[in-house]
């Protein structure tokens, strides 16, 4: 399913998406109709429309699109909500803009899904702050990772501090509380969920020498809640650990958001 504005998206209208690729998106995970951080979502898609384009988005228009293009459907699947102007231009992309919403789903994995192994890059996404969809750099060391036996990539600066994911955020538990990295990051609706509801959090620098030291690693996104992460380079981590169960159970109790 793929809606451009809540009509059938054409070839021609996605030719810009796939030819200039100059725009941001936000996925959620719905469950029998509803979204947990919804607010944020729509938030994040105002925030970023500001950024790249200079325009306001409608919020409440935002969600009509939504609601029609996933209406009558149950279960759980994942729903993305693109935008960008399908009529920008490569040479012109300072001429005034006209931001259209495309609204597309996949399915949904079960969850929790199983751990993963990260291997780190020395790497910065262009505009960190922004959900856009420059995804080259982050795919790029994805696969980098994934040809050297890993399932993905861990970012960090050149000296060694860790960031973020290839499209998902880390923390990590010293024992005491959950660490998440200051870095320059996307901030994931997941992870800012779970650090309003839980108590023992903080925000410091995580550098890859710390990493032994740390008693577990998760990974967060809308698709895959709270991960585990088992290894990082050669530091190995546990699948399963009691702050994962409490993270989780946290997370699921925050009540969704209706459309």
């Amino acid at each position: 399913m793929a809606e451009l504005n809540g009509a059938p998206v054409t070839t021609d209208e996605l030719k810009s998406l796939a030819l200039v690729n100059y725009g941001h998106f936000t996925s959620m995970r719905v469950d029998d109709q509803r979204i947990r951080g919804f607010s944020h979502h729509l938030e994040r898609l105002v925030r970023d429309c500001r950024t790249l384009f200079g325009a306001e988005l409608d919020r409440q228009h935002v969600r009509e699109l939504i609601r029609q293009a996933i209406s009558g459907r149950g279960g759980s699947f994942v729903t993305r909500v693109t935008v960008y102007d399908p009529d920008l231009e490569l040479g012109r992309p300072g001429a005034d803009a006209e931001p259209n919403v495309l609204v597309t789903t996949r399915p949904a994995g079960a969850l929790p899904m199983p751990p993963q192994r990260v291997q780190t890059a020395t790497y910065l996404r262009d505009l960190p702050e922004v959900k856009h969809v420059g995804l080259f750099g982050a795919i790029w060391h994805r696969r980098n990772a994934q040809l050297d036996g890993f399932d993905d990539s861990l970012f960090t600066d050149y000296d060694g501090f860790v960031s973020e994911g290839a499209t998902w955020n880390i923390g990590f538990f010293d024992g005491d509380q959950v660490i998440w990295p200051n870095a320059e990051v996307l901030q994931g609706v997941t992870m800012r969920l779970l650090q309003q509801v839980h108590d023992r959090t903080s925000l410091g620098p995580v550098n890859v020498s710390d990493l032994p030291r740390m008693q577990a690693a998760f990974a967060t996104n809308t698709t895959v809640g709270v991960r585990a992460i088992t290894v990082v380079n050669d530091v190995e981590f546990p699948a399963e650990h009691a702050i994962f169960d409490t993270l989780r159970k946290e997370y699921e109790e925050i009540p969704p958001e209706a459309l």
